[in-house]
This record gives structure tokens, sequence and C-alpha cells, in this order.
């Protein structure tokens, strides 16, 4: 047995082609690829800094969290240990609360913890499901759209102040447009995924 015998065949040589048939092999078009790489990779930056944005706002709204138990408990105890409840407890409750709901829905989106009911979708063919899954995202990136415009457009507008605290309003008006917003920047993202995995079955 001779030691050349040993080494290794050209990927060329093992496939079947000759070294004169490698100037006849079809050209990789190494540009449209490099197109694609790039486009994906724009696109792919965009989704990352809008999930990471909306995990930052639900951790700050997470934060309100705190405040709330610990103004809650104390309220409980001043009423009903040394009957002198703290005044406004109420209002700040309510306000703390809808700073972390509204905070929060764009986040609960991107990890989809939010409510569907799919008795009958989950009977479908997984290519009927991504089409009424599209439908489903556009009518809701449509509510969220009107969210953003009226609540931007009520919350210049608001005047008015809380009862007891005289806390203004418009703060909390104008933070449903912003929640609005990031729903809508993440149901943008759901919508592309699932046109390109419907695009993918497609083709």
């Amino acid at each position: 047995m001779e030691i050349g015998s040993l080494s290794p065949q050209p990927p060329f040589i093992k496939w079947g082609v000759r070294g004169d048939q490698l100037s006849r092999l079809p050209a990789i078009n190494n540009e449209g690829i490099k197109e694609r790489t790039e486009e994906m990779g724009w696109l792919g930056k965009i989704k990352k800094w809008v999930q990471t944005l909306n995990r930052f706002v639900a951790g700050v709204s997470g934060v309100f969290l705190i405040p709330l138990m610990l103004i809650t408990a104390i309220d409980v105890v001043g009423r009903d240990v040394f009957n002198h409840p703290i005044p406004g407890t109420v209002e700040l409750s309510q306000y703390m609360l809808a700073v972390f709901i509204l905070l929060g829905v764009a986040y609960a989106q991107q990890m989809k913890a939010h409510v569907a009911v799919s008795i009958f979708t989950s009977h479908l063919n997984e290519h009927v499901q991504l089409i009424l899954n599209i439908i489903a995202t556009l009518l809701c990136l449509f509510i969220s759209c009107i969210l953003v415009w009226q609540g931007w457009v009520v919350g210049i507008e608001e005047k008015a102040v809380s009862d007891m605290l005289r806390v203004p309003q418009y703060p909390f008006r104008l933070l449903v447009a912003l929640a609005a917003f990031l729903m809508c920047l993440e149901l943008l993202i759901d919508f592309g995924d699932s046109l390109k995995k419907l695009v993918g079955r497609s083709s």
C-alpha cells in the first residue's frame, strides 16, 4: 500500500468533478446572497432594538409595584390599627397601577402572554392558522393606531386634575398613546414574522 493513497481526495474529485470541469461550473451569485444577508441583518437589528426597548420599559413599570405594595400595606395598617388611613391612597394606587399595566402591554405581546383562545383554530392546518394570525394582527394594529391617535389628542387637551391630590391627568392620557405605540411596534414584528413564515411555506 502506498502512503500517497491514504491522503484524502480533493472535494471535486470525490464529487465526480474533474479538474478541467471546474471552470464550467455555474458561478455562485454572491451579490444576491450578500444583499439578502444585509437586509435580514438590518431588519434583525430593528427587531432586537424594539424588543430591548420594550423589555426596558416593562422593567421600569415593574418598579412601580414596590411603592404600590408599600403604600397599600401602610394604608391598611394605618386604617385598621391606628384608625388613621393615608389620604389619597386610592388615587395613588390607581395611577401607579395604570403605569404598571400600560407600560407592560407591549412586553406581554412580545412574550405572547395575552389571552388567546384557540379552541377552533387549533384544529386547522398551519397555513390557515398563519393567515388567521395575520388578519388578527392587522386588526390589533389598526386598533392600536387608533389608541395612539386618540391618546395623543385627548392627552394634549386634558386639563383635569384628581379630586384629592390634584394630580394632573394629562400624563396618564399620553401614557396610553405611548403604550399603544410600543404595542404597534411589537405587532409589526409579529406581522413580519407571520408573513415570512407564510411566504416560506408557499414557496
